[in-house]
């Protein structure tokens, strides 16, 4: 490979991306609206939970475990029904999510209390409970407190590296993983595409440079802007959300690197087995939707079936994923995590050797 060729055709491929109006404003703003939007959309985080109750005490303790519930920031007292038909009317209807029912005599003896969840958002319904549930614990513990009696007890839960569970905190490391599938996967291809299409790539064909040095001109510029879209997730996870990673950042680099690696050989790959652009886009949209969808981005692989935890260990961005929520969140290191990262060093040599491998020189 000669070295005073390719930088020749880096010029050529960054004078290019200056002049062109779309890609300086992709890499730019793409990593602002991922970082700034989706956050505030793909979140499962349950709140305004709205709750009926049904009082059949009427007594001073069942009074004051209501005035709890209504105090909690994620619980909203929808109503005070009179029987309990009229409050599964509320949950009928779609304006409540739990129904809490207090027995007769429930002040004498703490028995039994009846909490039932809305089950069509199970999402909500499940966590609703829950926090109707641990409200209505607090309440009883502070009660019997004050009475001298002995509650039974309880578990005690403790959260481990998200201890407020918000799903921010799990999500926006994640996210990054879009950028790099956009910018190092369809930018490559596209710009292949584009060389075919106006003919250029004919002049290319007929000169002695060699395919390992063309391939790695268009791909060298979109590593550089995979890095520069990570780096701005980073400032605007940290500003915006005050999320900084435990570990070390060196190591989010490194990842981001293979990653890039594995998305622009795919890119390239799906660009030289293509004639059109528009047939470029729909392979590479068909392969991103794989991608998100069972590589843990939004759904744990712990939770789909035995057959498609299997598939998901053909999937890159998997490992990324994983590896990312381990350095935010844990503080993991290159050591804790070196079978992922040599994973996707094996993907990343696989797949750039199979994009010099797939262009042909006509």
């Amino acid at each position: 490979m000669n070295l005073r060729i390719l930088i020749a055709l880096l010029r050529k491929e960054f004078n290019i991306m200056r002049h062109d109006p779309l890609v300086p404003r992709v890499i730019l703003m793409m990593p602002l609206m991922v970082m700034l939007v989706a956050p505030l959309v793909a979140n499962l985080d349950v709140s305004d939970v709205k709750v009926t109750v049904v009082d059949n005490d009427r007594s001073m303790t069942t009074r004051r475990i209501i005035a709890d519930l209504s105090s909690v920031p994620d619980i909203t007292l929808y109503d005070v029904a009179g029987t309990y038909t009229e409050a599964l009317a509320t949950v009928e209807k779609g304006d409540a999510d739990v129904i809490v029912t207090f027995p007769p005599r429930f002040a004498r003896d703490f028995s039994h209390i009846d909490i039932e969840a809305n089950g069509v958002n199970a999402m909500k319904g499940m966590l609703g409970s829950q926090y109707v549930s641990s409200s209505i614990a607090g309440s009883l513990a502070a009660l019997a407190a004050e009475r001298g009696a002995a509650m039974p007890s309880q578990a005690s839960v403790i959260n481990h590296f998200n201890p407020t569970l918000n799903y921010r905190n799990y999500m926006i490391p994640a996210l990054m993983v879009i950028l790099i599938i956009v910018i190092c996967g369809f930018l490559p291809a596209l710009s292949i595409v584009r060389e075919k299409e106006t003919g250029t790539i004919e002049a290319m064909n007929v000169t002695p440079v060699s395919r390992f040095t063309f391939v790695l001109s268009k791909l060298i510029p979109y590593w550089l802007a995979g890095l520069i879209v990570v780096t701005i997730g980073l400032i605007v996870g940290r500003a915006v959300y005050g999320l900084v990673p435990e570990g070390n950042i060196g190591a989010i680099y490194l990842a981001t690197m293979l990653l890039a690696l594995v998305m622009s050989g795919i890119g390239v790959i799906v660009a030289n087995t293509s004639d059109t652009m528009l047939q470029s886009i729909f392979v590479l949209f068909a392969i991103v939707m794989i991608f998100q969808l069972m590589g843990g981005l939004f759904t744990p692989i712990s939770s789909m079936p035995a057959w498609a935890q299997t598939i998901t260990c053909a999937i890159p961005p998997r490992y990324f994923i994983e590896i990312i929520r381990a350095i935010y969140l844990k503080g993991a290191t290159v050591a804790d995590l070196w079978q992922q990262y040599l994973i996707l060093a094996a993907f990343a040599l696989t797949l750039s050797l199979l994009a010099a491998l797939t262009y042909r020189k006509r």
